[in-house]
């Protein structure tokens, strides 16, 4: 494969897929997870988040995921935060990267983060303090393409939140759909006025399949300029605090569809597959991913018997 890849996409199967489960996956398991994650050529991988553990209980075990998985040359392990509190458990586990989070929506910010977004963008400020610069600042902005609860987000609002994000301290930015409201023509959108503010290789964006439109809204976005997206295993994950939430974009079908069309991920597409169908024996139930089902559009059967 080529050493520099058309797409980047960042598995985040161990954090968003995991969280809203309900049954929670023991530790165990999560490191045997990202450890064969991480043997698949990913560049990133969103290892474990360091929330409250009484908010998000299937996450609870931050500490012990970080400190028990294999470190490999070129994978960088983001860890997601809330605030000061957060940053400082994930510097001390060893997390590589730091993916704060805050919401567009102060609706949702409010029922998520328990706050409004002057107290989230104060938790910001404290927590890249607390790097001292040490290691890199991601910050999402979760429902930068609509809210449950608002509908539509402002795109002017939503580009002065990147414009705050950046002064204080964040060093690339992703825009998350975190219940599937985006939609092709408003991606191309958001992405043209997001470029104006970031590099590309500092734009991430991460989609939801709620509404089918995970897929398109991959595509819309890398042309109109993004780079890197988002992606979890077998399609797994949502937002627990938001109504209808439902799986991210399927990394496997992601990746199939740029190999169907010339992209390079520089992931192993196969060994993908073969991972995404052990889903099922660890979460206990069926996973939404379609190429794990149907297998790649290469792969042939043999013909039936012809009638005599």
């Amino acid at each position: 494969m080529n050493a520099t890849p058309d797409v980047i996409i960042q598995e985040v199967c161990p954090r968003d897929g995991l969280q809203i489960e309900p049954v929670i996956v023991s530790t165990e398991r999560k490191v045997a997870l990202i450890d064969r994650l991480s043997e698949l050529g990913f560049p990133r991988i969103e290892a474990g988040s360091f929330v409250s553990p009484r908010a998000v209980p299937a996450l609870a075990d931050g500490d012990a995921v970080f400190r028990s998985i294999v470190r490999r040359e070129g994978v960088i392990f983001v860890a997601l935060i809330p605030n000061l509190r957060g940053a400082e458990r994930a510097l001390a586990a060893g997390a590589d990267e730091l993916n704060f989070v805050m919401s567009a929506s102060v609706t949702h910010n409010r029922v998520n983060m328990g706050m409004d977004h002057e107290g989230s963008l104060s938790a910001l400020a404290e927590a890249t303090a607390a790097t001292g610069g040490r290691i890199h600042v991601n910050a999402t902005l979760a429902t930068a393409f609509g809210c449950p609860f608002e509908g539509q987000q402002d795109e002017g609002k939503v580009l002065r939140l990147i414009e705050a994000y950046l002064r204080l301290g964040a060093q690339s930015i992703t825009l998350a759909d975190t219940t599937g409201m985006a939609n092709p023509k408003l991606v191309r959108r958001r992405v043209k006025s997001a470029l104006g503010l970031v590099p590309r290789d500092g734009l991430t964006l991460h989609f939801h399949n709620t509404r089918g439109l995970g897929l398109v809204n991959v595509m819309a976005g890398f042309e109109a300029g993004a780079l890197r997206f988002d992606a979890s295993l077998g399609g797994l994950g949502g937002c627990p605090f938001a109504p209808g939430a439902s799986g991210n974009v399927c990394t496997e079908d992601l990746v199939n569809l740029c190999e169907e069309v010339g992209l390079n991920t520089g992931i192993d597409l196969e060994g993908l597959i073969a991972l995404s169908r052990e889903l099922p024996s660890i979460v206990g139930h069926p996973v939404p991913g379609q190429v794990a089902k149907a297998g790649r559009s290469c792969d042939l059967h043999p013909a039936p018997p012809t009638p005599p």
